[in-house]
This record gives structure tokens, C-alpha cells and sequence, in this order.
């Protein structure tokens, strides 16, 4: 395909999205500058804002192009981005090159993939067969609600279902490559409340403390054992991450003590499971239980898919990639609900730090690998 050096050169397409400020959730300017680079290529665009506060409103885009007959091969990812914060070295909205860097909020989660996703569809053949579309969302970094799972929707509504999607998130560890994703694990944060009576510090038989009994509640939650990891996930894991009474006076024992807790859980359980099985402790103390389940754990198994995406790596870098099911959630735990997902992109280590940097031989080479994955997703 032909293309003048702006539509087409890697670095130029992320230095555009990068310059469109889009902190968490993401409107406007950025999604005008992804459809102008799209539409271009022949597809067709949807942009739809949905979803009322606090979790809301959202923006999303979906996008699509059919040749002929075939799979089709979607590519996820957002848009949004962590507040920049103070301590930058130079303007977190304004794209900037030095050396072999470019610095810019989302440069590596997760700009920097789109914009070398959609480079790669210029190196396309004419006459690849299939369907290829982008899922992209404003408010992946947020409460994640009105996002891909309206994009998902919308995709019913419209008939697209993929057969494989490709997640851009930043997955590489130690170089471009090393590392891709087959599965995440679930979470569920918990809250748990323990009932008492108020009253004076002296006169605790007119009172009823409830911190003991929130404490014993914790105990026997910390003593709890969820697995010891399976062949493809790492153990589940409890951690407690909130205490609170309340309670500003020294000598007044105080009538609620409350804890938060968050797990995140291998395919051993679901968030179900584990909210009863949290109400069961609290109960023994009189404790109550309110739960969210942030999502549940998915597998892709080894097999077609991720050899093609591990192959197009070693052709490109010489690298043997990693599969893994490591960190934290993403919404690629949403997707594998339609299809097999797996998530690659570039290297994480500044990713939600100050002065977040991708290398522009990353960006080059993730272009070529993308590009080589969807040819040879659709060729098949």
C-alpha cells in the first residue's frame, strides 16, 4: 500500500497520538487522530460515547475491514492513559525524541502499540482475505465498564467476531519479545464490615468492641491457603489492604470496624467461590461481606495461535518468547470470551512512571512483527 511518511512512519503515528493529552477516560482529540489515520486504509470507523457517572461517560472506537472471505483478526487496546503527575522532565503531552527515546504518557501502555499496529497495516498485501478491526477503548486505565465490554456489544450488534484477537499491551519484560501473555489471573476485592456497640473505654461491659472480632476475621483469612499454583498460573493470593474504625477519640471504643481485601485468583476458582468462601469466615465473627469482582481468570492454551506469534518474534528480534500468565488484569480478560486472546507489546518499565519512554527500534521492529502476525493469522 502507498502512504505519504507521516501516515505511515511508526514514530510520526505515535508522536500524534501522544500529543493528544488522554488521561483516564479518554475523549475526543485522540480517537479524531486514530480514525483519521484509519479511515484512510479503507475502514470503517465507529465512535460511540456511552455510560453515565461516576463510571462514565466513555469513548469508544470500533473499527473494521473486510476482503473477501476468511478469519477474522482483531487488535484490542486503549487509548487512555494514568495521569502524568508531577516531576516530568519535559511535557508529558508533547512527544519528544531524545536519543534513542521517545518520552511521552503512553508510550509504551499503550500508544506506542496502536500507533505500530496500524503502520504494520500499510506493509499489508492488497489481497490479504479476512476481516481485520481494532477494538479500542477511552477507560481501560479507569473502572473499565463502559469500555471494551461496550465494545463488545457493539461487535454483536454489528455480527464481528473475531477468531483471534491480539492485545497490545505492554508485555515485553527485559527486551522487545521476551515475554507474551496467554492468561491473567481474576480479582475480587472484598469489603468487610464487623458490627459493634459504641461506648467508653471504661465501662466495656456497656460496649461491644468490634475490632477484636474484625482482627480473628483476618487471622483466619491470612491462615488460609487458596493453592499452590498450577501448571500455568502462580499461586492465588489474599492481601489485606484496608483498615479503618474511624474512630478519632482515645477513649470511646467505636461501633464498626471495617477491612478491605483484594485477591487475585488462579482458574482454581472463580470470584464466586471465593466471595463465599470470605462470607463463611466473617460470619463466624458476626462479620458481612460486599464484593466486586474485577474479573475472572482466563487461559489461552499454548498451542496455534501463540506459535505464531512467538514465531513472528524470533524472525524478527532472534529472541525464544516467554509464555506467561504474570501480572495484573487487563481486558484481554474480557475479550477471551469471544476468542482465543493473547496480549504482546512493548517493553513495560516505565510504564505509569515519570518521563515513560519507548525505544524508537522497539516501535520499528513491533511494526514488522505485527505485521507479520496478521498476514500470517489471515494466510492460514
Amino acid at each position: 500500500m502507498t502512504s505519504t511518511r507521516a501516515n505511515h512512519d511508526v514514530v510520526a503515528l505515535a508522536e500524534q497520538l501522544l500529543a493528544c493529552p488522554s488521561v483516564t477516560p479518554a475523549t475526543g482529540a485522540v480517537f479524531t487522530a486514530l480514525q483519521a489515520m484509519l479511515e484512510p486504509l479503507g475502514f470503517t470507523v465507529d465512535r460511540f460515547v456511552t455510560g453515565d457517572a461516576p463510571d462514565g461517560p466513555v469513548e469508544n472506537l470500533l473499527a473494521w475491514r473486510t476482503t473477501g472471505g476468511g478469519r477474522h483478526f482483531a487488535f484490542a487496546g486503549h487509548l487512555d492513559v494514568v495521569p502524568p503527575g508531577p516531576g516530568w522532565t519535559s511535557d508529558p503531552f508533547v512527544p519528544e525524541q531524545r536519543g534513542d527515546l521517545l518520552y511521552g504518557r503512553g508510550a509504551v501502555d499503550m500508544k506506542g502499540s496502536i500507533a505500530a499496529f496500524v503502520a504494520a497495516l500499510h506493509d499489508l498485501p492488497d489481497d490479504l482475505p479476512g476481516t481485520i478491526s481494532l477494538i479500542i477503548t477511552g477507560d481501560e486505565e479507569g473502572p473499565a465498564v463502559h469500555g471494551t465490554l461496550a465494545l463488545m456489544e457493539r461487535m454483536a450488534a454489528r455480527e464481528l467476531r473475531p477468531d483471534l484477537c491480539l492485545v497490545g499491551e505492554p508485555t515485553s519484560s527485559a527486551q522487545l519479545g521476551d515475554v507474551v501473555k496467554i492468561g491473567r489471573r481474576g480479582s475480587v476485592n472484598m469489603w468487610i464490615s464487623v458490627a459493634g456497640a459504641q461506648g467508653h473505654v471504661a465501662y466495656p461491659h456497656l460496649a461491644d468492641n468490634p475490632i477484636p472480632k474484625l482482627v480473628r476475621i483476618l487471622s483466619a483469612i491470612e491462615a488460609e491457603t487458596l493453592d499452590e499454583g498450577t501448571d500455568w498460573f502462580q499461586p492465588s493470593n489474599i492481601e489485606i489492604t484496608d483498615l479503618d474504625v474511624g474512630n478519632p477519640a482515645h477513649n470511646v471504643i467505636p461501633g464498626l470496624a471495617t477491612a478491605r481485601i483484594s485477591i487475585r485468583f488462579n482458574d482454581r476458582h472463580s470470584g464466586a467461590s471465593l466471595i463465599e468462601r470470605i462470607t463463611a469466615i466473617a460470619a463466624t465473627e458476626g462479620g458481612t461481606v460486599e464484593a466486586k469482582i474485577s474479573g475472572e481468570p482466563f487461559l489461552t492454551p499454548p498451542g496455534a495461535f501463540s506459535d505464531l506469534v512467538s514465531s513472528a518474534i524470533r524472525d524478527v528480534t532472534g529472541l525464544a518468547t516467554d509464555l506467561s500468565t504474570t501480572g495484573g488484569t487487563s481486558d484481554a480478560r474480557f475479550l477471551s470470551r469471544l476468542c482465543p486472546v493473547v496480549e504482546f507489546g512493548l517493553n513495560n518499565a516505565t510504564m505509569h512512571k515519570l518521563d515513560e519512554a519507548v525505544a524508537v527500534q522497539d516501535l520499528r521492529d513491533l511494526q514488522r512483527i505485527y505485521a507479520l502476525i496478521v498476514e500470517r493469522a489471515l494466510r492460514r
